[in-house]
């Protein structure tokens, strides 16, 4: 996709717009899911099967690499940073943080490919700028790191697919089928970017975004090159995103696509999973069952991002990908052959140890993140910037539970504001805030000014509960007398299709106006 499709895409998807969200019936097997830390969903059973999402909450198009007994994926990291957080996983299920290979803003950061070569690993990414669209590389010698500066590609497109060729030569595949030929070091384009793929058309009348042939992951087997790519548009309808394959006896085709695409796709809004696509292939622990690893949005819970699902497929005898015919929101059998890691990670946050980077992320920093906060006993220090969360760096988490709560305490100084809210992005947000003068409401784009009640000073609690989309705040003196927000909030249209950006509501911590906010004792509690 050429860069000024991407930003009419863009500018399209920013105008007020809301897709109804479908109830989907919940039955015993599709929400039995087990608890984790601090009572977060997870998809691993217990009793030999899992339930989909396998990474829940914001995760949208994974990459993932396989290496000997050990996965390690990677996705969109957008606006944060640190971003390109690695996970690790020895059954494809229970996934563990490793750390961000991603640590300064360079941009707006799309569909990552995570590869190794010759014991060296890279992860390709797209970054969009104010004005520009580029993609970019990090290498590490080991995955955990250190993980290099990112060093521009200046090749534009999106979605880039690391390949070998026969002769040993690298390439990059990109959206719209477009193919360009890498340096022997994987660090520079050796040639000019040429078209090498049309991709599948699918039925004139089905109900999509956009065509959209994007996400494009190489595969080599036998005798072919395999290509795995999403076509649809990632958002829109819920009927929109797909998973499609074409395969070639040669890097640069002719490529034969697949009589059995699309593979997947999400054929009614009254599914539970959405917009089913961008799509990595990959073997099984076991060495026999293969799976595909993509991204949807959860019916009911569009606020959420794309999440990561896990799907087994099949091999045919003429040499295709099927699907097994399992139902993603129903329990599937765990992958044989794998052995768990602890899966996830608390999200209570003490602040006695730096969990950024693993748990929190800022919100396009334009500063070093160094200069943006510190640790000092016990306490998470932020520098305040901006004026309210339509200007400033907020604190975010990623979360994949349907309902929570959260709780801080705040110490902010004279001239800060401090504050807990829900935030999807400049454009949207919920939550509570003060200053020295005002108590300050933040609701959909907006902040509203009230009175500072005579009992908050410069040191206060705030407790928000997010229940199935709507949202209560309190506020406290002293952690133990709360009193309720007169105003609740509704939430569950603070998504793309509204505002754009591809991202998910989160919790996050304010600090705006001027000077320093000190959080202590985070607490996060997944409800029912």
């Amino acid at each position: 996709m050429k860069l000024r499709c991407v930003l009419r895409i863009l500018a399209a998807a920013a105008v007020p717009g809301i897709v109804a969200l479908m109830s989907y019936a919940q039955t015993p097997s599709t929400s039995g899911f087990q608890r984790g830390f601090d009572g977060q969903r997870k998809a691993d059973l217990g009793d030999g099967t899992f339930l989909n999402p396998v990474l829940a909450g914001d995760h949208a198009d994974p990459s993932v690499l396989k290496v000997g007994a050990d996965y390690y994926m990677v996705h969109s990291s957008f606006e944060s940073v640190p971003g390109l957080v690695i996970w690790h996983s020895r059954d494809l299920v229970n996934w563990e943080p490793v750390g961000p290979a991603l640590n300064r803003y360079i941009g707006n950061v799309w569909a990552p490919d995570l590869i190794e070569h010759k014991g060296r690993f890279y992860i390709y990414f797209p970054a969009l700028g104010a004005n520009r669209l580029t993609n970019m590389v990090v290498w590490a010698d080991d995955i955990r790191g250190p993980w290099s500066d990112p060093i521009d590609l200046n090749v534009g497109n999106i979605d880039p697919g690391h390949a070998v060729g026969p002769d040993g030569k690298r390439y990059l595949f990109f959206s719209a089928g477009y193919m360009a030929p890498l340096s022997d070091d994987g660090l520079s384009i050796a040639g000019p970017a040429k078209k090498v793929y049309d991709g599948w058309q699918y039925p004139e009348h089905w109900e999509v975004e956009t065509f959209a042939q994007e996400g494009p992951k190489i595969l080599r087997r036998g005798e072919y090159y395999y290509m795995v790519l999403a076509e649809g548009g990632t958002a829109g309808p819920a009927t929109s995103h797909m998973v499609i394959m074409a395969r070639s006896k040669s890097i640069e085709g002719p490529w034969e696509n697949s009589p059995y695409n699309p593979i997947v796709r999400t054929q009614s809004a009254a599914e539970k999973w959405w917009s089913r696509g961008h799509a990595t292939l990959l073997e099984g622990p076991d060495g026999k069952q293969w799976y595909l690893v993509y991204h949807a949005y959860e019916n009911g819970y569009y606020n959420l991002g794309r999440q990561t699902l896990l799907e087994p497929v099949e091999w045919t005898e003429d040499g295709w990908v099927k699907a097994s015919g399992y139902d993603v929101a129903r329990p599937i059998p765990m992958p044989a052959g794998g052995s768990a890691v602890t899966h996830g990670h608390p999200l209570s946050d003490d602040f006695s140890t730096s969990k950024l980077g693993v748990q929190w992320a800022f919100f396009h920093p334009d500063e070093p993140l160094g200069a943006l906060h510190r640790y000092e006993d016990g306490a998470l220090v932020l520098k305040a910037n901006g004026t309210s969360p339509k200007d400033t760096r907020p604190l975010t988490l990623t979360t994949g539970d349907h309902a929570y709560e959260i709780e801080v305490e705040i110490e902010r100084d004279e001239d800060a504001i401090g504050g807990l809210m829900l935030f999807y992005s400049e454009r949207l947000f919920a939550g509570l805030g003060f200053s020295k003068d005002h108590k300050l409401e933040y609701w959909k784009g907006d902040i509203s000014n009230f009175d500072r009640p005579a009992e908050i000073g410069r040191r206060y609690f705030l407790r928000l509960r997010n229940n199935h989309h709507v949202v209560t705040v309190w506020f406290s003196a002293d952690g133990q007398n709360w009193t309720k927000h007169w105003m609740q909030f509704e939430v569950s249209g603070y998504h793309h299709n509204v505002a754009g950006g591809f991202l998910a509501l989160r919790p996050a911590l304010l600090a705006a106006g001027k000077g320093e906010v000190r959080f202590r004792n985070f607490k996060y509690r997944a409800l029912p």
